[in-house]
């Protein structure tokens, strides 16, 4: 285990050297895979975070480690996180419950069939593995699913993870890291952050990775919150064997609609299922909303008809950060300090590290692994600043 970071409680003094090389506003996954991939450039990281590591959207998600083709540079992003997750997994601690089940793209009829294979032959083409089944091979692969489905597309390298802890781990084990907990940021400075207590935390550059609450701090952004809902069943080992995910999702997870619910199950290594997912536009409550829950569950027992027997443990809500055209915002504003890491919508997880990697490379002068050109945040903002 690397040495641990350093970590400043609330309520003790801020003692800090005179700045720092990065601070990072936010201890999401996207944020700690941030502070990971700066620190081991041997640069001095502060992670400022209001509340708890791996809080927030990444405490509220289902931990599903996807490829995702709906656009060429959600391709592209997807793909390369997903193998810098493979390369990471070794490092992981048990408790991050790294599971490669794969994902079943499950098809309800033939017109589904043909997105089956049109997805069966872009990741072919990009060398992602995948395999069709038809109506038989799905069976056997998920005997739990009705009958008289088409098939499904089975992406084996998919992967689920329990995000929280692996939040912490990048930030606890990492040398070069100091954290500053219960830390709320009023103001991002040219030069640092000022907190709510009128301390400040001076660094040459600063990440926001506040998800849904970028704005807040970055006034301008073209992100908005969306609200989800998950369900978590007691404990049913062997009931699903992979990520189920009804083709019917993209549409959901693309809509322009206020609200919109789809089939979307993952299986625990505790044996329990999780349940989703819903979206919601213009909600601010927190708070569970039956009418929803209901129509998650009446859809996911229409692929999975014993759903309904299982006993549900906790609901629970969150709010994924989105933007109009579906992509995060990676990157610098223009003629700033200011860097962001937001806008990832259901995807934060899946794409935190490949973030990191990029914004890093980006702000280090370094050649970035993939084209950040889509991801910038010039092209989402409703007004440049000075």
């Amino acid at each position: 285990m690397w040495p641990s970071s350093e970590s400043i409680e609330p309520g003790h003094s801020l003692v800090m050297p005179s700045s720092f090389d990065i601070a990072i506003v936010g201890a999401g996954i996207v944020g700690a895979a941030c502070a990971a991939e700066f620190a081991r450039l041997d640069l001095r990281v502060a992670v400022v975070e209001r509340d708890i590591i791996g809080g927030g959207a990444t405490a509220a998600g289902m931990g599903h480690i996807v490829v995702m083709d709906d656009s060429e540079p959600q391709f592209a992003l997807t793909g390369y996180s997903r193998r810098l997750w493979q390369e990471l997994r070794p490092q992981l601690p048990d408790e991050a419950e790294y599971e490669t089940s794969g994902t079943i793209w499950v098809a309800a009829d033939d017109y589904e069939m043909r997105e089956v294979h049109r997805k069966h032959r872009y990741y072919a083409e990009r060398g992602v593995s995948t395999e069709v089944l038809d109506c038989r091979a799905l069976a056997e692969a998920e005997p739990s699913l009705r009958g008289g489905l088409a098939g499904g597309l089975y992406v084996p390298d998919d992967a689920v993870v329990y995000p929280p802890v692996v939040a912490r781990f990048l930030i606890q084990s990492t040398p070069g890291v100091k954290l500053f907990l219960g830390s709320p940021v009023r103001e991002i400075l040219h030069h640092g952050v000022r907190l709510e207590s009128g301390d400040s935390i001076l660094a040459d550059k600063v990440v926001n990775a506040t998800g849904d609450a970028a704005p807040s701090l970055t006034p301008g952004l073209k992100v908005m919150p969306r609200k989800g809902h998950l369900v978590i069943t007691d404990r049913y080992p062997g009931f699903i064997r992979h990520q189920l995910v009804e083709l019917g999702y993209l549409k959901s997870a693309h809509s322009d609609s206020n609200e919109s619910v789809a089939f979307n199950v993952q299986p625990r290594r505790t044996g329990q299922i999780l349940i989703g997912s819903s979206r919601q536009y213009g909600v601010s409550d927190k708070g569970i909303d039956r009418t929803i829950v209901r129509s998650m569950l009446k859809r996911a027992a229409q692929y999975l008809p014993g759903i309904g027997s299982l006993s549900a443990i906790r609901c629970w809500t969150g709010f994924r950060a989105s933007t109009p055209d579906k992509l995060p915002l990676i990157g610098p504003l223009p003629d700033q300090n200011l860097y962001l890491a937001t806008g990832h919508e259901g995807l934060g997880i899946t794409t935190s590290l490949a973030t990191a990697r990029l914004l890093v490379s980006h702000a280090t002068g370094r050649e970035t692994p993939i084209d950040i050109a889509p991801y910038l945040p010039a092209r989402m903002m409703e007004h440049q600043h000075a």
